[in-house]
């Protein structure tokens, strides 16, 4: 059964209704939150299948890399689409970290806030 995002148009609650395609048109949905029936369905992400490969080689582009070290934004946003595209769970501390990019918070500063945040993991500098 499909799930049908909503959003109520009182108190700006989102929320989820899953309906059968045959209820969809039928069912009357209301807020979860408030009981408002004054909602508006909104409308998904597309997704689509690709293979891994297809995935990983939209990655592969070396213009995406250019003004990286100097732009946290620009950092946080190829980390954003890199999470998406590789489809796993990053976890909060991925989150975290690219939040604070998307602040403007350089990585040297994120690193001394946080400088067990790698898993404690000490290649030195030859790696």
């Amino acid at each position: 059964m499909p799930n049908y995002t909503y959003t109520c148009q009182a108190c700006r609650t989102r929320f989820l209704k899953r309906l059968s395609f045959e209820d969809y048109e039928k069912a009357r949905v209301s807020c979860p939150k408030c009981g408002s029936a004054e909602v508006q369905r909104r409308i998904g992400r597309v997704r689509m299948l690709r293979s891994t490969e297809s995935r990983l080689s939209a990655l592969d582009d070396p213009a995406a890399l250019a003004g990286l070290e100097e732009d946290p934004r620009a950092m946080a946003r190829m980390m954003r689409e890199m999470g998406g595209e590789l489809g796993d769970e990053v976890g909060p501390e991925f989150d975290e970290v690219v939040d604070r990019l998307e602040a403007g918070q350089s990585p040297e500063e994120i690193d001394k806030e946080f400088p067990d945040l790698g898993g404690g993991d000490d290649f030195g500098d030859d790696f």
